[in-house]
């Protein structure tokens, strides 16, 4: 009997030991303590969204003013600042596609806006004189961008070129589908960003992965889990980079030719694991979707298939924490508001579901010098959640943006709100 116990308290010793083992990954800027897969539970712990009410904002440091910018929105996704300071928005939502839905947002609807919308404050008093829809039809429209006389609007099922004019305020003209793309996704995976080349002359297009863990087949996954290149017309498409599970913010790191981006990675391996990241991207780079995470650590999920793939997988430059959801990134490269900020990276963070506290739902910031981090990530934007015991929050940051004015604005999806973050010199 006595042996018996001994030798069950002995085996949850090793149990307990084995769990508790982590690995140590070195990145640009620290060390990341990664647990063993399944040393944790998964679990599935998705936020109930309250809203804001009596006069509640998020939490911004000392010496900085947080107000509502634009409100009684639907579903504030996205936002592209046009060179002549005009704010487009796309409002748009998740609706089914046939994918696995597994955690998928409390604030998730059968039905999308399907529009951008146009924003404009002249005179930067933070109150928009217009408000109104530029552009309509679509299908969850996300990324968008102004090159030349274009307008360029990422759908989820294709990208879409429409003639444009400066200061116009509504979109009449017919537009032309000039890339297909594979449409919709696992949860959130739908968004489909872009970015202009700092020339121009290229058009980047992030394209999220089709499942957690290409457990539909990695047939399923083609032109998926990527950045990819195009010229302005949609020809002469290529993989910029691989392996990234969902990429979704892009942004040119200050003073450089360096793409950056923020990756989403997968679920269902514990509290801890796989941490969410903000990278500068390596043209024909890959970085371990659906094979490994964070370097060369194999996914059990996927174990012994792909070890040539496995061994090339780069480890991400920043860390920002396991299910965060980190979205939008915007660099501060004109030096707005302090010193302590100038060059560095601001990422919103949308939030977790498949952790058992909640983690995320703030804005952080990461700091550069030279174009690139020199430390770890900070909080910025907090008080987006009411309570954590009860999976409540007020709302969800999604993208971030400069104006020119010195004001950082925040989308808030899920408090169909956007926020004004000024700096009190």
């Amino acid at each position: 009997m006595i042996k018996n116990i001994l030798l069950l308290t002995f085996i949850s010793f090793l149990a307990v030991t084995v769990n508790s083992q982590t690995t140590k990954v070195k990145t640009a800027v620290e060390e990341v303590n990664l647990p063993e897969p399944f040393a944790t539970a998964s679990v599935r712990n998705s936020s109930k969204t309250i809203g804001w009410s009596g006069g509640k904002t998020p939490v911004a440091p000392s010496g900085f003013m947080v107000t509502k910018f634009a409100y009684s929105l639907d579903n504030p996704r996205w936002m592209y600042v046009a060179p002549n300071g005009d704010i487009f928005v796309a409002e748009a939502n998740t609706v089914s596609d046939g994918f696995k839905k597994t955690g998928i947002e409390s604030n998730s609807r059968n039905t999308s806006k399907n529009c951008v919308l146009l924003l404009r404050d002249a005179n930067q008093d933070g109150t928009p004189e217009i408000k109104q829809i530029f552009l309509s039809g679509l299908n969850r429209p996300f990324g968008m961008l102004i090159l030349g006389n274009n307008f360029y609007v990422a759908n989820t099922d294709g990208l879409w070129m429409y003639p444009y004019e400066k200061g116009q305020t509504e979109m009449t003209a017919q537009g032309t589908k000039i890339l297909d793309l594979p449409a919709g996704g696992y949860n959130n995976h739908w968004t489909r960003n872009l970015l202009a080349s700092r020339d121009g002359k290229k058009i980047y297009v992030t394209v999220g992965s089709g499942s957690n863990v290409a457990e539909h087949g990695i047939e399923n996954e083609k032109r998926r889990a990527d950045i990819l290149e195009i010229n302005p017309d949609g020809s002469g498409e290529r993989i910029y980079a691989g392996g990234l599970r969902n990429p979704i913010g892009l942004a040119w790191a200050p003073g450089t030719n360096i793409l950056w981006t923020a990756v989403n990675e997968r679920d269902e391996l514990g509290d801890e694991l796989v941490p969410d990241y903000t990278t500068s991207v390596k043209e024909n780079g890959f970085y371990g979707w659906p094979y490994a995470y964070f370097g060369t650590h194999e996914d059990p999920r996927r174990k012994g298939e792909r070890p040539d793939l496995v061994s090339k997988t780069i480890v991400p430059d920043v860390s920002l924490g396991s299910h965060t959801a980190s979205l939008g990134i915007a660099f501060n490269e004109k030096n707005y508001f302090n010193s302590n900020y100038y060059g560095g990276l601001f990422i919103a963070q949308h939030g977790s579901w498949n952790r058992s506290v909640l983690s995320g739902y703030k804005v952080v910031f990461v700091p550069f010098k030279n174009g690139k981090p020199t430390g770890p990530m900070q909080d910025f934007l907090t008080g987006f959640i009411a309570d954590n015991a009860t999976s409540k929050v007020y709302g969800r940051p999604v993208g971030v943006v400069f104006l020119t004015d010195g004001s950082l604005l925040v989308t808030d999806d899920a408090g169909n709100t956007i926020w004004r973050v000024t700096y009190k010199k």
